[in-house]
């Protein structure tokens, strides 16, 4: 069976999604007239392939992580890891290359294949073993819940222009602090175990924030043409991850530098952390508009939350053949429910949660990958040794059973 075909009982289209007079039927007719994506996580045929532009691709990447959330991985490298600016800057570069590229690569097997990455788990873990693992930190849940209860194409178009505002206010943060004197390039550098403890810890978390959108990155490209060159799909995929996450990490990283010789910036990032550290650069220069610029940056990571919320829906269907009858926009509402409870507890400790949560992630995930690519690249090989029917026969799957150790 080639790339790209499959049984056509397994391709469900909008109007037969929607069809007959039962509660999934009137469910599915809601979401039509309101214009929410219906399908699932069942195969996209061919036909309904609409997106033709791989650039979305680079700016969906490039928007999620042009957000305050980037900015703070960068940030705790001084105060929560005891690095210098020097090693930070090593770190970043070449950890976030080691997260990029399997994100990139799993970008491109979505527009082959037409199946969310959790579906296309199946080939790797079995039917049954493919289980969701999901985590966010979401300030402004509502807004997210609005975007991702769209769906792809709602996704796509917000993810196209949110990074704009974004970069706009970090480029005036970059230059507000240039100007003050307050960057420090020549930290001292710790030397021996301890500073091998905190290189080792602080590239965990640069791999794990970077990686941890593998199991998500299909969804993002399962409407783009099958024809569509996988080449083409994981460059512009890499650029958009790579360019602005090392941008908004080296900005965290540079302007967490004063921390150490300022006390207005160190009291700042006691109090109130990283939202404490940009107002400490912002408002003593900029007034009510560097007020303003903050709430910018706050409402920046809703480009970096709505695909979560969107994915969520979809690693809840492919639990179970019962689950995944449940309509998509119904598990994004449950989803944002489980943010929402994430959301409360870490309010205050936002540094705190985001650094566990890219550790954990940066774990599990090199399970994840450990297991993909070695299948694809040495055993398969090729995009055309997948025969696309067994995703819905579980007989036809591996059986998984490795993955419980996970």
């Amino acid at each position: 069976m080639d790339v790209g075909e499959v049984v056509s009982g397994n391709a469900v289209r909008n109007q037969e999604v929607a069809a007959g007079n039962s509660l999934l039927a009137k469910l599915q007719n809601f979401a039509a007239k309101y214009g929410m994506e219906q399908r699932g996580i069942e195969w996209v045929p061919e036909d309904k392939r609409e997106d033709t532009s791989v650039f979305r691709m680079g700016t969906m990447w490039f928007s999620c992580n042009m957000a305050v959330t980037s900015f703070v991985m960068g940030a705790v490298a001084v105060p929560v890891f005891g690095l210098g600016f020097v090693d930070s800057v090593l770190v970043i570069l070449l950890f976030n290359i080691v997260g990029a590229l399997p994100v990139a690569l799993f970008s491109a097997f979505g527009a082959k294949f037409g199946l969310r990455q959790m579906v296309l788990s199946r080939f790797f873990f079995g039917y049954y073993m493919a289980k969701p693992r999901w985590a966010g930190v979401l300030l402004v849940i509502l807004l997210t819940f609005l975007v991702g209860l769209f769906g792809y194409r709602i996704v796509h178009a917000y993810e196209r222009w949110a990074w704009l505002p974004c970069m706009a206010v970090l480029v005036i943060v970059l230059g507000v602090f240039a100007h003050s004197g307050r960057f420090d390039d020549l930290l001292p550098l710790s030397t021996g175990s301890a500073e091998a403890s905190s290189v080792l810890s602080y590239s965990t978390a640069i791999y794990g924030y970077m990686a941890g959108w593998c199991s998500f990155a299909a969804d993002y490209s399962v409407y783009q043409p099958s024809i569509r060159p996988a080449r083409s799909i994981f460059v512009w995929s890499f650029a958009g991850l790579y360019t602005s996450t090392v941008f908004c990490e080296l900005l965290g990283a540079a302007v967490a530098t004063a921390i150490v010789g300022d006390e207005d910036y160190l009291g700042a990032c006691s109090d109130s952390g990283v939202g404490g550290l940009l107002s400490a650069v912002l408002s003593p220069v900029l007034g009510r508009f560097g007020d303003v610029c903050i709430v910018v940056l706050a409402l920046s990571i809703i480009a970096t939350t709505c695909p979560v919320v969107y994915s969520v829906s979809f690693s809840l269907q492919a639990l179970s053949k019962s689950t995944q009858r449940v309509p998509r926009f119904l598990w994004t509402a449950v989803g944002v429910c489980v943010c929402v409870a994430i959301a409360v507890p870490a309010y205050d400790g936002f540094s705190s949660w985001l650094e566990n949560l890219v550790l954990v992630t940066g774990y599990w995930t090199s399970l994840y990958i450990g297991i993909l690519i070695p299948e694809h690249f040495v055993f398969r090989r090729s995009f055309s040794a997948y025969n696309l029917g067994d995703y819905v026969s579980p007989e036809k799957l591996p059986p998984g059973a490795g993955t419980r150790v996970r």
